[in-house]
């Protein structure tokens, strides 16, 4: 019977929003709604927080999580990568509560994700032959016509021999909607990087499930989309 973890990673010291990871969202605190989504999804044995502190941690276990153990200070900064920090804690949870085939690392600041979008990508896990599953989301531009400005305002296209062509000249453009990575045990333990891994595969979520939450104006706007998606759920 295969066996699979979430890890929620939850590190102090958010300089865009302080405190982020445990701020109210629409009344409880945001890392609360992947905590209680793992662990009503029915698709995980064991559900934990990483971080690498306490007041964070007791929220955790507070919202129905085990936090087995603190994170190492230098997995905690601001530039450590993801995946040798699932790594680290997939390992130390491993001695704590045996040995796990799949690690989902669900991103404490992911409110709009749902069960069944989880268990799609799952799906599609366990039919890979390793390697991880992350969703995309469609860019809303076609990003092979974009410029920068330089100071006076001048604009300099990336590509310039794009010049004359349209949006319908190139593929569809997707980016990484960062709301978790799904990953077979070994492709987390090698730390090989999504991008990088031979077998990693990509579901397709619409822009509507989608906030990166960096801002007071990108936290307003998923506010605003949860609440509406809450009126349109059947009564």
């Amino acid at each position: 019977m295969s066996r699979a973890i979430a890890i929620i990673p939850a590190r102090s010291g958010s300089k865009r929003i302080p405190g982020k990871n445990i701020r109210p969202f629409l009344g409880k605190p945001i890392i609360a709604y992947s905590i209680e989504l793992a662990r009503s999804s029915g698709l995980f044995d064991e559900v934990i927080v990483s971080t690498d502190a306490e007041s964070i941690a007791e929220v955790g276990r507070a919202h129905g999580a085990s936090v087995p153990f603190l994170r190492d200070p230098n997995l905690a900064d601001d530039k450590t990568p993801l995946i040798p920090t699932i790594a680290h804690a997939l390992q130390q949870a491993e001695e704590h509560f045996g040995r796990f085939d799949y690690c989902c690392c669900i991103l404490p600041t992911a409110p709009l994700l749902t069960a069944d979008i989880l268990a799609s990508a799952y799906e599609v896990l366990t039919k890979s032959e390793g390697g991880y599953v992350f969703p995309a989301c469609k860019c809303g531009i076609s990003i092979f016509r974009t410029f920068s400005l330089d100071e006076n305002g001048k604009p300099h296209m990336f590509w310039p021999e794009n010049r004359l062509k349209s949006a319908a000249d190139f593929p569809v453009p997707f980016y990484d909607a960062g709301q978790f990575y799904w990953g077979h045990r070994e492709a987390f333990v090698s730390c090989t990087p999504v991008f990088v891994h031979p077998h990693t595969k990509a579901v397709h979520l619409p822009s509507s499930a989608v906030v990166d939450i960096d801002t007071e104006d990108d936290w307003a706007r998923a506010e605003e989309i949860a609440l509406s998606n809450a009126r349109h759920q059947p009564k």
